[in-house]
């Protein structure tokens, strides 16, 4: 299967960000992000007014959540398929189709006002049902049944676009309206299933070298499917009942479930590796977000709504996809798997910015400072990705044996 990958990829004489799946898409959300929260600030300031039929909270919240994650999980899964399946790689020209689709999302959304709504709808519904289509093919040509769950959530999250552009084309708030919840709790869903599987795997891979002393316990364990099942019945609750206590009751449980899920990873002995490390950061703000939320819902008043969902949006699926995409890029370009200066300062410059979003909603009187940190850090954080890991997405792969 290596081989043949690798045949593949020297066969293809053009653009090198062509040759794999995660060049174009991770290298597309660093800029993506950096972008959107650049006419972001602008926008909440007053000094930038998009040509969009969303509004600016709504245009916010759907390019972080469909438009830089949706980038995300493209890269992830058109590079860990292949692994699973034992199938070659899609690259070239067919990758780049499902970039350009992306891309013309991006656009469409942007300048939605100019268009019929469901021509932009169309536009941007294009890349998740291609893409989705084209894993979905992937995993089941490759028997690969393991991974349906991960397929079935990618289908949820694609209908949660569609159900998003309703919201918006009803004339509702749709950064708090069903789409948003649903694919919010689709992509917290991945990090759950696919993050359970990842990081005790890299852990146990990390300190068995370091030597001797505790392991992470096996991933999907019973206590692991138990956790699983409560935070999705909690979502699918928050989504359809999103001031009910009973919804913030069971994330509540849901939170401290998957903190002892957590700590049974092992994530505080891989403090000397940062690559590591964050991983099990990034799962750490899912159970926070978990019972923020829910206290949010059964105490209102605590952080706010919004706030205390950016120890979600900002915190799980921010954190989570900056560790996988540098792990991933410094795996796939040959380099060794170790956190340099660089990556360090952007982990960091992240973890401000996730504080400081969810500070400007427990003081209020700071709001405007605390917002603008949050912007500023977010842009450090995946400008700085961009520049430090774009040239080794944008250059020729190493060449092997």
């Amino acid at each position: 299967m290596n081989a043949t990958t690798t045949e593949r990829m020297r066969a293809w004489k053009g653009p090198t960000i062509l040759t794999f799946g995660f060049r174009p898409f991770f290298f597309g959300a660093g800029i993506w992000a950096t972008l959107a929260m650049v006419a972001w600030l602008l926008i909440w300031t007053g000094h930038l007014a998009l040509p969009s039929a969303f509004d600016a909270v709504s245009w916010h919240a759907h390019e972080f959540l469909f438009g830089y994650l949706g980038a995300v999980i493209a890269g992830f899964l058109l590079t860990a398929v292949p692994n699973w399946t034992g199938r070659l790689p899609i690259v070239g020209w067919p990758l780049g189709l499902i970039a350009a689709l992306w891309v013309a999302g991006r656009i469409a959304v942007a300048i939605s006002g100019t268009l019929p709504p469901l021509a932009v709808a169309a536009i941007d519904l294009a890349f998740p049902l291609v893409f989705a289509a084209a894993i979905a093919r992937e995993i089941l040509a490759g028997r690969n049944w393991r991974n349906l769950g991960v397929l079935a959530m990618l289908g949820v999250f694609a209908a949660s676009n569609g159900l998003y552009h309703w919201d918006a084309l009803q004339g509702e708030f749709a950064a708090q309206g069903v789409g948003l919840r649903l694919g919010l709790g689709a992509a917290l869903m991945m990090i759950a299933l696919i993050g359970g599987r990842i990081i005790p795997s890299f852990t146990r891979n990390w300190l068995v070298k370091r030597g001797n002393g505790p392991l992470p316990v096996s991933p999907m364990q019973r206590f692991d499917r138990v956790a699983i099942l409560v935070l999705l019945a909690a979502l699918l609750a928050w989504t359809i009942w999103p001031d009910a206590p009973i919804a913030g009751a069971g994330l509540a449980l849901a939170g401290v479930l998957h903190l002892v899920r957590l700590l049974r990873w092992q994530g505080h002995r891989t403090l000397a590796e940062p690559l590591v490390t964050v991983l099990h950061l990034g799962y750490l703000f899912l159970p926070l977000g978990a019972l923020t939320v829910g206290a949010e819902m059964l105490a209102p008043g605590l952080v706010g709504t919004a706030a205390a969902q950016h120890f979600w949006m900002a915190g799980a699926i921010g954190m989570m996809t900056l560790a996988v995409m540098t792990r991933a890029t410094l795996g796939h370009t040959g380099q060794s798997l170790s956190a340099g200066p660089a990556t360090v300062a952007i982990y960091a410059a992240l973890l401000v910015a996730v504080l400081a979003r969810v500070a400007a909603g427990a003081w209020p009187a700071e709001a405007m400072l605390l917002h603008t940190v949050s912007g500023i850090m977010w842009i450090g954080a995946f400008g700085g990705f961009s520049l430090a890991y774009g040239r080794l997405l944008l250059r020729p792969p190493p060449k092997t044996a």
